[in-house]
């Protein structure tokens, strides 16, 4: 598949693979894939940061390579690992053979047979199609040291192994990195990467996202599906519920026959679009219906 030219097919490739964007997003995506730079997403959890690389890997044509960011995540989990297990039949082998050089026996455990790959040495690889797609996912769930690692992994597009030296990429991959900012990136990394906050899309985006991921869903429930979703994201609550949410509510809606919303169905299917016990019970009873009323008012105006 052909690279893309221009912001507008970077709109229309992402729309063939399900994606809705914006222009200013199908711009900064553009730049990233122009210039090779890294992306750095942040936003509210459900908005779509994973999504676009999935739909950019799909789009090319590439391999999505995902890390996904944990608290502990060090250099080497997110890199390689030796197989020990291997390591240690080889090592019996050699011994139940005997008089094993010991010297030769050691290049031989630690070369690239007994190596596993974990995601940041895989996305160095070359790959076929050309170079993949590095989803680096939920960032801020790490900590400093693992940011300092790769602000030379992702500079220099390279890893190195101890015992086998550094690795280049011959072609550096697409690289994604996505935040909740459940706490601040550090300016350094972020100064490597071309920046975009993907936010809550506008009430008309909703609904082309909604056509394009629960095309089943009629005019009528969609619209209302997403004025209510659009006005519980005002109100006080714990975790607003993300675009995710939306089509995910959408389709359990779909799979339940309903054809339009009350505040009933709602009351049964709340834990589709919240995830927190608090805010579960702030919806119940007649708060369900208020905001029902306020959704379809806003749509009737």
């Amino acid at each position: 598949m052909s690279e893309v030219t221009s912001i507008d097919a970077v709109q229309a490739r992402l729309g063939e693979a399900g994606y809705v964007c914006g222009r200013s997003l199908a711009t900064v995506v553009f730049l990233a894939l122009r210039l090779g730079r890294p992306l750095f997403l942040e936003g509210e959890a459900g908005v779509g940061k994973t999504e676009i690389a999935k739909a950019l890997a799909q789009s090319l044509g590439r391999r999505l390579i995902r890390l996904q960011c944990y608290e502990g995540l060090d250099a080497a989990s997110a890199v390689y690992e030796w197989n020990f297990a291997a390591q240690m039949v080889a090592i019996r082998t050699a011994e139940a053979a005997g008089g094993a050089d010991r010297q030769a026996l050691r290049a031989e455990l630690f070369s690239e047979d007994y190596l596993i790959e974990r995601p940041l040495l895989e996305a160095m690889r070359p790959q076929p199609g050309g170079a993949p797609v590095l989803l680096i996912d939920e960032l801020d769930r790490t900590d400093e040291p693992f940011e300092a690692f790769l602000l030379e992994a992702l500079s220099d597009f390279q890893v190195t192994i101890p015992e086998l030296g550094p690795i280049v990429a011959p072609e550096p991959p697409i690289v994604i990195l996505t935040s909740n900012r459940t706490r601040e990136v550090h300016d350094a990394l972020k100064r490597r990467c071309l920046y975009h906050w993907v936010d809550y899309p506008t009430f008309a985006r909703e609904i082309e996202i909604l056509a394009a991921r629960a095309p089943e869903a009629s005019e009528t429930l969609s619209r209302e599906v997403v004025a209510f979703v659009q006005r519980l994201r005002t109100e006080d609550i714990f975790k607003r519920p993300g675009v995710a949410e939306t089509i995910d509510w959408a389709k359990c809606l779909l799979a339940l026959d309903v054809m339009d919303l009350s505040p009933e169905v709602i009351s049964d299917t709340l834990g589709a679009i919240l995830k927190y016990q608090d805010d579960i019970q702030k919806l119940q009873g007649s708060e369900a219906k208020r905001l029902l009323d306020e959704a379809r008012q806003r749509l009737a105006s």
